[in-house]
């Protein structure tokens, strides 16, 4: 088995196992009720729980970024192909590699949490591709790693047991009247049907929640059947 070696300069070796994995249990015991959440991804905040929850974002890119801007000056006065340049792009490839180990890192302990705490994990349907076309924001977004975190949600549900519902959704969390989208720079806003003030962030979270428990528990009330897709059995 010949080990594979990276831009930053490390060695990695890939191997292949079979193991079998063990499907957690109900979080409320067998003959309880299932725990539901709702998971909104922000950039602010990183992950908003319809419990009031809120994880903050490590900003990993942003927290390395003139470090990183440093080295790739130095990169770029040094002659190409010569033995200075080299050393100096395995520099910038580490940098890299540093944000990439510590995201990765977060977002498992940070997936694996969920998956241990609850039975049923809505999360919103994001067009990342879309919003990464805004300018402004395409760095912050792709920094945030949100494919990576339904990703991994993805694979541990189906690994443990659980259910990952992913839905489409905007409306008062309270009388569920639809306000119409926002821009992303409100963040608090009060219902003009019932007067509910929300943080933008809880209410997502908690509409998300609302959201699955309703498709898991009575599928046929959802209408359009394509606009929710569930992941993993359950039990």
């Amino acid at each position: 088995m010949r080990p594979v070696k990276n831009a930053a300069g490390q060695y990695h070796v890939c191997f292949v196992c079979t193991e079998e994995v063990r499907r957690l249990p109900r979080v409320n015991g067998e003959g309880g009720d299932l725990e539901f959440v709702g998971v909104d991804l922000g950039i602010e905040s990183l992950v908003t729980l319809s419990t009031g929850e809120k994880v903050g974002n490590p900003r990993w890119f942003e927290n390395a970024y003139e470090r990183l801007r440093r080295e790739q000056q130095k990169l770029s006065r040094k002659e190409k192909g010569s033995n200075n340049w080299e050393r100096q792009r395995k520099r910038v490839a580490k940098v890299h590699q540093r944000i990439q180990d510590r995201r990765k890192d977060f977002i498992e302990k940070l997936t694996t949490r969920l998956i241990e705490n609850f039975d049923v994990i809505v999360v919103e349907d994001l067009s990342v591709k879309n919003m990464q076309q805004n300018g402004n924001l395409a760095r912050h977004i792709g920094g945030a790693g949100w494919n990576q975190i339904v990703r991994r949600l993805r694979d541990k549900c189906k690994w443990y047991g659980r259910r990952l519902v992913i839905a489409d959704n905007q409306r008062c969390s309270e009388c569920g009247h639809v306000d119409g989208k926002k821009s992303l720079d409100v963040r608090d806003w009060t219902c003009d049907e019932c007067g509910t003030c929300h943080d933008r962030d809880i209410n997502a979270a908690k509409n998300l929640s609302r959201v699955g428990q309703t498709r898991i528990q009575a599928p046929g009330d959802l209408g359009k059947p394509d606009a929710f897709e569930v992941v993993g059995s359950g039990r």
